[in-house]
């Protein structure tokens, strides 16, 4: 069952309506893309550290409102939630989940969707969790870390970060982190990228390892020397595909 979030007619609107918001040669460094500070309740969970090919992301998590979401991704990231890549698969148990996946459906000005096993935007844990979305928590700023699905109640491992606001999606996903405004910034980098016709890129943004800090714990030291960066597309490649 997919899980590509182009694949639901309200998510086709809701990259319209950014493309139509966002200057299609906007770069990553341009003012005002991370200028909104996140409003609503407080992200005071466990700090979600993803190391990529591109660089570092770092999303805190609201526990409080999501805590399945939050607990089901802490559990595939750090191997103790048990998983397999396909139905009737082998159960992999210890297994990191998310370290060597990809970032496989990029979207300048909208998101950057990751967490598949498969890599095509079908994939999942072997397994579905229910939706946690409150009114009090919506894509009002950029930066919000959700769980990507394919209807209600049907969240696994996929996930997405958007770029800007995307009031379009409230009510739809559960919201479970918020990313600093330097994630912001890496996500329209890594949306920018030379991609394909569904939206995948061209040269592979893989998540080299993914940490997850608690309360009161240091953020471990970022890797020594991160590998160069995929080529960015043109400028133009920021509107919306077409169908």
């Amino acid at each position: 069952m997919t899980r590509n979030l182009l694949t639901l007619p309200l998510l086709l609107a809701a990259v319209s309506a950014s493309a139509q918001t966002a200057p299609p040669a906007a770069l990553p460094d341009a003012p005002g893309i991370a200028s909104a500070a996140p409003s609503g309740p407080t992200a005071n969970g466990p700090t979600i550290v993803l190391d990529t090919t591109m660089g570092r992301m770092t999303c805190k998590t609201f526990d409080s409102i999501a805590p399945n979401a939050v607990a089901n991704f802490v559990g595939l990231a750090e191997g103790t939630k048990d998983w397999t890549s396909a139905a009737g698969a082998v159960k992999h148990h210890g297994k990191r989940f998310y370290d060597g996946l990809t970032f496989h459906r990029v979207i300048p000005g909208f998101m950057v969707q990751g967490g598949d096993p498969v890599g095509d935007g079908t994939g999942d844990p072997g397994y579905f969790i229910d939706d946690e979305i409150s009114p009090t928590l919506t894509f009002s700023v950029a930066g919000r870390l959700a769980m990507a699905n394919s209807g209600p109640n049907t969240n696994g491992s996929q996930f997405f970060i958007t770029e800007a606001p995307q009031p379009e999606l409230d009510g739809h996903y559960t919201i479970f982190g918020q990313c600093d405004p330097h994630t912001v910034l890496l996500v329209a980098s890594i949306a920018r990228v030379e991609r394909d016709g569904r939206d995948k890129p061209l040269t592979a943004v893989t998540i080299n390892h993914v940490a997850i800090v608690r309360p009161g714990q240091p953020i471990p030291p970022e890797p020594a020397s991160p590998p160069a960066a995929p080529t960015p597309a043109p400028a133009n490649s920021s509107a919306p595909p077409q169908r």
